[in-house]
């Protein structure tokens, strides 16, 4: 047909990698495969001279392909690591479908394909509609696609979910040494745990009272003054140097004292995780709220049990943000303070306390006996 030759898979000098090189309906296209291999090369040709094709005939938004949008979407925003994994379900669902057939009949084929029949609405939000909402509105902003809409799933509303001063001092004293100063600290500042985790001794000022966080999830530095039971506690902690947290002072065999990394499991910040099962030792012990759930083992199928706590590590933030609205009742100053970006996200995690805690709040901070703050025998 004229002005259409195809699209195939060249070698460039000086590198191993094939190129695309043609013209499909008088486009020409010379560009990276991205790919070694030859037959990868060749599939990538022929879907890219597919796509020129339907982009020449339908027009651009009925020809981009689902894995090419993935691809844009993971070059500009290097999603995280369960990110990408839900990334990958999704492109082996879809596979080649082109963007325009990705409507809401789709989407309700893939809960059914991804997600278990009992799935819950906030599984499906956060599995499979949010990272395919993402990509798709990456694709709309460069016009391959209609800005998508999809129905919400409905969700449960917000639990409300703090600590009380006695539960938190309980949940303290009842948790593995190692873990008591993280717990500790997470309380008297609001850090979030993977703030806590990535805290290094460098950002630690114990004479001023102030601690720097860095890596935030907004991305903005946030700088804190410490209450006097956080500087205690901090003070209290052998070694200065390296993670605060994620390294500890132990004696090897020989008697001498060595710095050795803590066994927190690194799960790319999500759901605290990292401390799981320090966790719900120490809220059972502590006789917090929770109970114990049945299941099989995934290798085994034998039948095991676990306890779960009805509190989540992330409540401590919640627990700090309460706390501080029940002394201060200043929303815009626990915004800066928790480093929020607005007040409506403040009010998520400020509860309305009884003023009747405040002494038991103050009491926790200052670090005096009515507080969390205690010596190994």
């Amino acid at each position: 047909m004229p002005g259409s030759t195809g699209i195939k898979a060249v070698k460039r000098p000086g590198t191993s990698v094939f190129y695309a090189r043609g013209t499909v309906r008088g486009q020409r296209v010379y560009e990276s495969t991205g790919t070694a291999d030859p037959e990868q090369a060749k599939a990538y040709c022929a879907l890219r001279e597919a796509e020129l094709w339907q982009s020449s005939v339908f027009g651009t938004k009925a020809a981009v392909p689902f894995p090419r949008a993935v691809t844009a979407f993971i070059q500009a925003h290097q999603p995280s690591e369960p990110d990408q994994k839900r990334l990958k379900a999704l492109l082996l669902h879809f596979k080649t479908t082109t963007l325009d057939k990705i409507d809401q009949e789709a989407l309700d084929r893939a809960y059914q394909v991804l997600l278990p029949a009992n799935a819950s609405n906030a599984n499906k939000l956060r599995t499979v509609l949010a990272p395919l909402r993402a990509v798709l509105n990456h694709a709309a902003k460069r016009k391959w696609c209609d800005v998508p809409k999809f129905d919400i799933p409905v969700q449960p509303p917000s639990r409300v979910a703090f600590l009380r001063p006695d539960q938190a001092t309980s949940l303290i004293q009842h948790a593995a040494p190692h873990l008591r100063p993280l717990l500790a600290f997470c309380l008297f500042t609001g850090a979030r745990l993977s703030e806590a985790l990535e805290l290094q001794w460098e950002d630690v000022d114990l004479f001023a009272g102030r601690v720097v966080f860095r890596d935030t999830k907004n991305g903005r530095e946030r700088h804190y003054d410490l209450p006097p039971a956080a500087i205690a506690s901090l003070s209290a902690i052998p070694h200065r140097c390296g993670n605060v947290f994620l390294t500890r002072e132990v004696r090897n065999k020989a008697g001498r004292v060595v710095i050795k990394a803590a066994a927190y499991h690194n799960n790319d910040r999500q759901a605290g995780g990292q401390i799981k099962t320090g966790w719900a030792i120490a809220c059972r012990h502590a006789g917090l709220p929770g109970q114990w759930v049945e299941y099989k083992h995934r290798v085994t199928g034998k039948p095991k049990r676990r306890w779960t706590s009805e509190f989540t590590p992330h409540d401590m933030r919640h627990t700090w943000a309460t706390w501080h609205y029940c002394l201060h009742k200043d929303l815009l100053l626990l915004r800066n303070e928790g480093g929020w970006q607005s007040v409506d996200q403040v009010e998520i995690y400020a509860h309305k306390m009884p003023d009747a805690y405040r002494p038991q709040i103050e009491a926790f901070l200052a670090g005096t006996p009515a507080g969390p703050v205690r010596k190994e025998a």
